[in-house]
């Protein structure tokens, strides 16, 4: 058995696409386990830049198993259109499974997240409009539409039919816009029902039976640790798990049958929407950082909070979902600092907390203790092992892994699949 999760340590945004796509050269299945298409992971192979928002990253490995698993909101429109995107490009997307258990984004999701989202004004949580809180909502209020649904065309139709005249009242009442038309929304989804059908099926006995056959099983999140929907910066979350447990639920496998989890830590801080950011940098720090890192959304292009990077909320990740070794993403970018600071901790009314406080109203008037370190001030992107790392880099990453507990796995120093380093030999 040799199974694999990757999880974000931060707010999502810290290169988790670039370590799943090294990944799943290696493995046999890669599984999308939570989340929807709000959340991209950006791939760079063979010299081509890729944007990934619902397909798992495995599709560019011909012969790899893809999984969309039940614990995705999945917008059929988003996963065709990224399908054909792929085909154009000459990528064969024959090998991805969709769960008929998945529950299904419709129009008026999409609606009511964006118009939603909006009229709450200054208290917006900054969505990204997809529909994926929406969609989730009506899965816990059990009204929601799963892909089994959507391939059994008279149950669609009554499910939708049902759906649409509640829904309709409230876009009409709560947000003053004008109707769906039941006609029109009927045809579309039965068009991407009819060409989704060959790829939907059980995935929870697909999944586990290639686990127990010994397969190699990536399972890759969105999102990350700090907009988990319970242990996240709440309510500036998103909808679902992306920490370890999140698989268990979200893909139907047993906690027994995860080997290892890798979290990914951006050697500095983004996040993008609204919620307190301890270590963000409203300087010209914060701006160096987001022209250095090219920091602006994959899905929204909206430019991402900066700021230095945040032991605490890694050393929380850590523990939420025991991780067994940090992949570090982005050190290049911090090649023309003078000095790099980590946030070592929080104090709060002169007390130093041991970790990071449920209220909003604490994190947003905490203190953050930082150890400075001088920067390397030298181009890294060219070096491919660990001890040819400047010596300032080197300290910077090994205090890192001091403050949080976790193990130095994978260091990144650019964007394609041949700038990494591996220290840890027993990941697959």
């Amino acid at each position: 058995m040799s199974t694999i999760v990757i999880t974000g340590t931060q707010w999502g945004d810290e290169g988790k696409g670039k370590i799943v796509d090294y990944l799943a050269s290696q493995a046999d299945t890669v599984v999308r386990f939570q989340g929807g298409c709000n959340a991209g992971h950006t791939v760079v192979a063979n010299g081509e830049e890729y944007k990934l928002r619902l397909l798992p990253s495995g599709i560019l490995y011909k012969g790899t198993h893809n999984i969309i698993a039940n614990g995705v909101a999945f917008d059929p429109e988003v996963c065709l259109q990224e399908m054909d995107a792929m085909a154009a490009r000459g990528i064969d997307t024959s090998n991805i499974r969709i769960s008929d258990r998945a529950h299904v984004v419709m129009p008026y999701h999409r609606l009511m997240d964006g118009i939603g989202d909006a009229q709450r004004g200054a208290d917006k949580i900054g969505t990204t409009g997809r529909g994926i809180g929406p969609c989730y909502m009506d899965r816990d209020d059990r009204i929601g539409i799963r892909v089994c649904d959507l391939m059994e065309k008279a149950e669609f139709a009554k499910k939708l039919k049902k759906n649409l005249d509640s829904k309709n009242g409230e876009l009409a009442a709560v947000y003053h816009h004008e109707p769906l038309d039941y006609e029109e929304v009927l045809a579309e989804y039965e068009g991407y029902a009819e060409r989704l059908r060959p790829l939907v099926t059980d995935t929870i006995p697909l999944l586990n039976e290639e686990i127990d056959a010994g397969r190699k099983v990536l399972f890759e999140g969105a999102q990350a640790t700090m907009l988990d929907i319970d242990y996240g910066t709440y309510p500036y979350v998103t909808a679902s798990h992306p920490i370890s447990g999140g698989v268990t639920i979200g893909a139907g496998v047993a906690p027994r049958k995860i080997d290892k989890v890798i979290g990914i830590v951006k050697a500095y801080c983004t996040r993008v929407g609204e919620g307190p950011f301890p270590t963000e940098q409203l300087n010209e720090i914060g701006e160096k950082l987001r022209e250095a890192g090219h920091e602006f959304g994959t899905v929204t292009g909206r430019p991402r909070r900066t700021g230095w990077l945040d032991a605490v909320v890694v050393r929380h990740a850590g523990l939420l979902s025991g991780i067994d070794y940090m992949a570090v993403t982005r050190l290049d970018i911090l090649d023309g600092f003078d000095e790099i600071k980590i946030c070592t901790g929080y104090k709060y009314k002169g007390a130093l907390l041991k970790g990071v406080p449920a209220s909003l109203n604490v994190l947003a008037e905490v203190e953050p203790v930082y150890e400075t370190f001088p920067g390397w001030k030298t181009d890294i992107s060219g070096i491919r092992s660990y001890d040819a790392l400047p010596e300032n880099a080197r300290k910077y990453l090994e205090r890192m892994a001091e403050i949080t507990g976790i193990a130095l796995g994978i260091v990144s120093v650019g964007p394609s699949r041949e700038q990494t380093i591996v220290l840890a030999k027993d990941l697959f």
